[in-house]
């Protein structure tokens, strides 16, 4: 009623009798306003209602399966019922793509465009509701012959916009355009805090996952233990070096998967300080290498400890690489010290061969004339052997020096080695030296200097006999093919007392012996390791598992050019 007419004007029309008076008429007007706001608050309430359920509805949905695009057109179709709306569509703001995405919408002819917008298109409408600051109702971009109307509502999150909520050509009734404007805050409001906590799981979901494929992906061997020492998780390598899958090794106790030594290591970790960690090499045969283990105290957020992270890293190969490394170090500076000696000692032998050859002929001479007594003849053989044996090293020295060198030839390894056994047979019966051969027929003709050879492998088989001097023993010998059969092995083995490790290390340097003053040189395995050399070989010392040395020469098939 308008408010400048008075209350009687209801009455007039009414019979005298029926007429009510002003005060009558006012409280049935009050009462009738009253009901309208009922009804209008009450209709307010159910829509918020409805949307509350709406959205709580899309969260419900969302929440096994953090991907939006699930729910999106089941909330947009519900939306449009609810609010009366043509069509309902909601934009989704990728942020690396600087794009609003159509991620969804009550039209399925509409969402079906896969429609992206770049934020920086300010003539799109959507874009423009992206960064309103609050709903606001405007024309459609490219409005028909009758211009639609969009009620814009930016989606909101915490920190950062999520996106735009539009509802096309909303009908006013049955409700009134503050109510709708309500309803639409209220459902961008939830939505925007659905879709924030939706976003927020999905970037904690692929974080795990990104953490658990890197946490797989290491080479490294990582296990977690718990303060008892038992397995809360281990990563894809542990698993397939223990043929074991992860799911089947939770709480089964580290110790029983791994050797003593690193089971021990863990063991001493786990009552100690939090900033204590520790590294170290071990080879463990249950896991089957050697590893590099570093043990860290697994902390909470308290900076209590509540278990261990033990991370192997598999270091068998670099261990192998670094040990065939310092052998070759090694035989490079033997080669280099032979090569330098070499050159001082063939200076000497050279001078010093002249004088002792006119020495050991005047000596002949002198025996050869008959002029001499008995005692006389006597001491003279003994300068004469002793001049020989002095000649005899310094043909050694020339040897070793490379001055004699030998024509090669054709030559069957297996007699090589039966003359060499043959010339020290008498030597070897006397010191109760038993002889094995075990010659492999399949080696072919070599090429190289027999001579040589023989001179390397008699001193190997002087210096076994000498080992195994006073106790016997036996001496094994013994030739076969590598497995690519290009290299032929030599084993000479004796049953003596083996090699201590500083004699094993020196081995091979020139005149360094374990014999007396007097019965040894030095110069015997020294020649020996340059004939190998010479000839394109390999020659190692070892001691034998059971008991011993192993002297095992690597010879090429095919010649040294």
């Amino acid at each position: 009623l308008p408010a400048t007419e008075p209350a009687a004007a209801l009455a007039v029309g009414l019979p005298a009798d029926a007429r009510p008076d002003a005060v009558t008429v006012a409280a049935a007007v009050e009462r009738f306003a009253t009901s309208v706001e009922w009804l209008r608050l009450r209709r307010a309430r159910v829509l918020q209602h409805q949307v509350h359920e709406l959205v709580l509805a899309f969260s419900r949905g969302l929440s096994p399966m953090p991907d939006l695009t699930i729910g999106l057109d089941t909330l947009c179709r519900d939306a449009a019922t609810v609010l009366g709306a043509r069509r309902v569509s909601i934009w989704i703001h990728d942020r690396r793509a600087h794009e609003l995405v159509l991620e969804g919408s009550s039209d399925p002819a509409h969402h079906a465009g896969a429609r992206r917008v770049s934020t920086d298109d300010r003539h799109e409408a959507v874009v423009r509701g992206l960064r309103l600051a609050l709903p606001a109702l405007t024309a459609a971009d490219a409005p028909p012959a009758a211009p639609a109307r969009l009620f814009l509502l930016p989606l909101r999150g915490r920190r950062r916009a999520l996106g735009t909520l539009v509802l096309e050509d909303p009908s006013e009734p049955p409700f009134e355009r503050a109510t709708l404007a309500d309803a639409a805050r209220e459902l961008g409001s939830q939505l925007s805090n659905a879709i924030e906590n939706a976003q927020l799981l999905a970037e904690v979901l692929r974080s795990r996952r990104e953490l658990e494929n890197t946490f797989n992906s290491l080479v490294e061997l990582v296990a977690v233990c718990d303060r008892t020492g038992r397995l809360t998780s281990v990563n894809g390598a542990f698993a397939a070096r223990v043929g074991v899958r992860a799911a089947q090794l939770a709480d089964r106790p580290l110790a029983s998967l791994v050797g003593p030594e690193l089971a021990a290591l863990v063991a001493a970790q786990t009552d100690r300080g939090i900033d204590l960690v520790t590294a170290r090499e071990i080879d463990d045969s249950v896991l089957g290498g050697t590893f590099s283990v570093t043990v860290t105290p697994l902390v909470n957020h308290d900076d209590r400890r509540v278990g261990t992270v033990v991370v192997a890293r598999d270091v068998t190969e670099w261990v192998r690489l670094e040990a065939e490394r310092a052998a070759l170090r090694q035989q490079l500076q033997q080669s280099e010290k032979l090569a330098a000696l070499g050159q001082f000692v063939a200076g000497i032998a050279h001078e010093l061969n002249n004088p002792l050859q006119g020495v050991l002929g005047h000596l002949e001479l002198m025996r050869e004339t008959g002029r001499l007594t008995r005692a006389q003849n006597r001491d003279l053989g003994v300068v004469y052997r002793e001049a020989t044996r002095t000649a005899r090293i310094v043909r050694h020295l020339l040897l070793f020096a490379g001055s004699g060198r030998h024509e090669r030839r054709r030559y069957k390894l297996a007699s090589l080695l039966a003359r060499t056994l043959s010339a020290r047979g008498r030597a070897l019966r006397a010191a109760r030296i038993e002889v094995r051969r075990a010659f492999d027929a399949q080696v072919p003709w070599l090429v190289g200097s027999p001579v040589l050879l023989q001179q390397a492998f008699l001193n190997i088989v002087v210096n076994a006999e000498h080992a195994m001097a006073g106790t016997g023993g036996r001496l094994e010998v013994s030739t076969r093919l590598t497995a690519d059969r290009v290299r032929v092995i030599v084993e000479i083995r004796d049953t003596g007392p083996g090699l201590a490790d500083e004699v094993q290390r020196r081995l091979f340097e020139p005149f360094f012996t374990t014999k007396e003053v007097g019965k040894g040189t030095g110069l015997g395995l020294a020649l020996t390791y340059g004939i190998v050399q010479d000839h394109g070989g390999t020659i190692r010392a070892r001691n034998h598992r059971q008991g011993g040395a192993v002297f095992t020469i690597e010879l090429p098939i095919t010649a040294k050019k």
